[in-house]
């Protein structure tokens, strides 16, 4: 049976913890009037519980519009506090898998200093020194290798603003479909509106300890459907 549209699909669901596969082209967050994955959700939640008030729902962090993949939710205020706590300790590991232009091997570590564009959705790598310089670490691993582009599977060590997007376009390995930072091709299921459009970067894993139980918890996000068969060739990405 197809989900409706507007549904979010569900991944975890555990006392006061929430985990969602949000769809490229969404936003995360957005003013009442404009659609996001939030909005959808809370409205899911309202409509399950039969509830017509406000749903408490913790934002614990985000994901670009383009982007696809697992995000984490708290149903209440002491678990998102606790949570929250993780991710600022960095206890709390994400794992990413891209698509990105050119040839790439092996593994290794990005390290830069970035700054998100004043006035701008866009950000920008900058000296040491700026003002507004912010570290920004990754590590990445090679997973494949295909016609003119390769397959990472990469680790967050920082969670700056568009960061994983500007640090491997600044490397001339924009993300397939980014053409916001220089990608040359269009990725994904077509869109009207470019605002719409997807990359191709996926939220494959988040791990976390469970608020309550304090128990180790890997939540993964199936591949979207337009990735094809490709994923089959790294069952073991995100892992």
């Amino acid at each position: 049976m197809q989900m409706p549209a507007d549904e979010c699909e569900l991944l975890y669901e555990a006392g006061p913890c929430l985990a969602v596969n949000k769809p490229g082209g969404l936003l995360t967050q957005a003013p009442p009037h404009i659609d996001s994955l939030e909005r959808r959700l809370r409205q899911q939640l309202q409509r399950r519980e039969g509830k017509t008030g406000r749903i408490y729902l913790g934002v614990l962090h985000r994901l670009d519009r383009p982007v696809s993949g697992v995000l984490l939710f708290a149903r209440h205020v002491r678990a998102a506090r606790r949570l929250a706590g993780q991710f600022e300790r960095r206890v709390v590991d994400k794992r990413y898998v891209a698509l990105l232009e050119g040839e790439l091997h092996g593994q290794g570590q990005w390290v830069d200093t970035l700054r998100k564009i004043p006035g701008q959705p866009q950000a920008e790598r900058v000296s040491a020194d700026h003002p507004d310089a912010q570290v920004a670490q990754l590590r990445y691993r090679v997973l494949d290798h295909q016609d003119n582009w390769t397959c990472v599977e990469i680790q967050l060590d920082t969670g700056r603003y568009h960061q994983i997007r500007l640090q491997a376009a600044a490397r001339g390995h924009p993300v397939l479909g980014d053409t916001q930072y220089g990608a040359h091709s269009f990725f994904g299921p077509e869109r009207e509106d470019p605002r719409g459009r997807w990359i191709a970067l996926h939220a494959r894993s988040i791990s976390f300890y469970h608020p309550m139980t304090h128990q180790w918890q890997t939540v993964v996000a199936p591949w979207p459907a337009h990735w094809g068969g490709l994923p089959l060739l790294w069952p073991e990405a995100g892992g």
